[in-house]
């Protein structure tokens, strides 16, 4: 059992409002359409309601019980993700990364199954933040990133 099982049934309540902030600016940054395949790494309980086909990844089986009444969403690991390269014209990780075991494997395997878009937020307050800004340019040298409340944003490309 993860930390994210223990607090499923309260996660709404405590994260929701924050999750749908930056949400909010990622809709704002990629138009996302309709006809795309949209992977959520992290997915949680599921706030984003993207347009297009979504499928979310979790390693907490309570959270995704709560996701698989929006979307289709599988319990796996954002290090490994079983799906084949470029398969989704956008990967969106939320909050999510600083909790990997292996945070570039993670990025890696986004990248790999990523066509086009990567979105990952990440707490500015981790402790891995250095790691992850430094990682971040490793796998994406060309990259935007905004900062919003609790987190940082960053917008990559596949290719630029």
């Amino acid at each position: 059992m993860t930390y994210y099982d223990t607090i499923a049934s309260g996660y709404e309540e405590l994260h929701k409002e924050e999750q749908l902030q930056k949400i909010a600016i990622i809709k704002e940054k990629i138009q996302f359409q309709k006809t795309w395949k949209i992977l959520d790494v992290g997915c949680g309980p599921y706030f984003a309601d993207f347009p297009g086909t979504v499928i979310g990844i979790d390693p907490s089986f309570q959270l995704l019980k709560i996701a698989k009444k929006k979307i289709p969403a599988i319990l796996g690991r954002g290090e490994l993700l079983p799906f084949r390269t470029n398969s989704f014209m956008a990967i969106v990780s939320i909050t999510a990364l600083q909790n990997f075991d292996d945070i570039e494997k993670g990025l890696l395997e986004m990248k790999r199954v990523a066509k086009e878009y990567i979105v990952v937020s990440v707490l500015k307050k981790s402790p891995k933040i250095g790691m992850i800004e430094e990682l971040m340019g490793k796998v994406f040298p060309s990259f935007k990133a905004i900062e919003e409340d609790k987190d940082i944003i960053f917008f990559c490309r596949k290719k630029y």
